[in-house]
């Protein structure tokens, strides 16, 4: 079984978006399951500190390196990772959810304040772990995040696993526009090749839909897609986005 731990200042956050939908059966199921560890209760002293002011001066507080590695060292690892939230560390990505969703589950610990001790970061081999180039409150949110990102990855959470293949990112382009019923909406129809029947030309159009999506909106990914792929320039005729 997968297992995610959270250690954190506020396990009531826990299990949020984690305990709704495919994730919540898939834990019922006992394909995966989480815990949270409770920081404080780890605290120094009377009124049990977890902080302390930063080394050098300046604003904020600081975790305190000695109440972290007593949280992390009571969990067994199991070859788990061990990841803390930090907007200063590798971002994240499919690939890296791919990785973490071969492993036996994750530990992730939910940074506050200021951050953590740099000491226990070192000490621990912790991997920072960034969701983007932006400050949250703490850890939780993007702790989340990557969980559900990395969960439905494992077998039998997702519904229809075929469809993992074709999201955002897994190819290496945007996911091409999507359509449903009704056939016209506000005057705006589906395009006719997807209403055509015809496989090949359907799986022709959605490819070059998610050629130009990206080439328009992630100019970065086309670029990295372009070095590895023989690019033409994407033709996707009628299609609405």
């Amino acid at each position: 079984m997968f297992k995610a731990s959270f250690i954190t200042l506020f396990p009531e956050a826990f299990p949020g978006p984690l305990g709704v939908s495919i994730l919540e059966r898939a834990r019922r199921e006992g394909i995966w399951d989480l815990e949270t560890v409770d920081l404080r209760p780890f605290g120094i002293g009377r009124h049990l500190n977890v902080d302390a002011t930063p080394a050098g001066g300046g604003a904020g507080m600081v975790l305190r390196p000695d109440v972290a590695a007593a949280a992390i060292d009571s969990l067994p690892r199991d070859g788990r990772p061990l990841i803390y939230m930090s907007p200063r560390g590798v971002p994240f990505n499919q690939a890296l959810a791919r990785e973490y969703a071969a492993a036996p589950g994750l530990i992730l610990f939910c940074g506050r304040f200021e951050g953590l001790d740099e000491r226990v970061i070192e000490g621990r081999n912790m991997i920072e772990v960034s969701m983007g180039d932006f400050v949250l409150a703490g850890g939780e949110v993007a702790a989340m995040a990557m969980t559900e990102a990395v969960v439905r990855l494992l077998p039998g959470v997702a519904g229809n696993e075929d469809s993992l293949n074709e999201e955002s990112f897994e190819t290496g382009l945007l996911e091409h526009p999507q359509y449903t019923l009704p056939r016209e909406w506000e005057g705006r129809g589906t395009p006719d090749v997807l209403l055509s029947g015809d496989h090949k030309r359907i799986a022709e159009w959605r490819l070059n839909s998610a050629k130009a999506l990206t080439k328009q909106r992630r100019p970065d990914l086309y670029a990295a897609y372009s070095e590895t792929h023989d690019i033409q320039a994407p033709e996707t005729g009628d299609e609405h986005y």
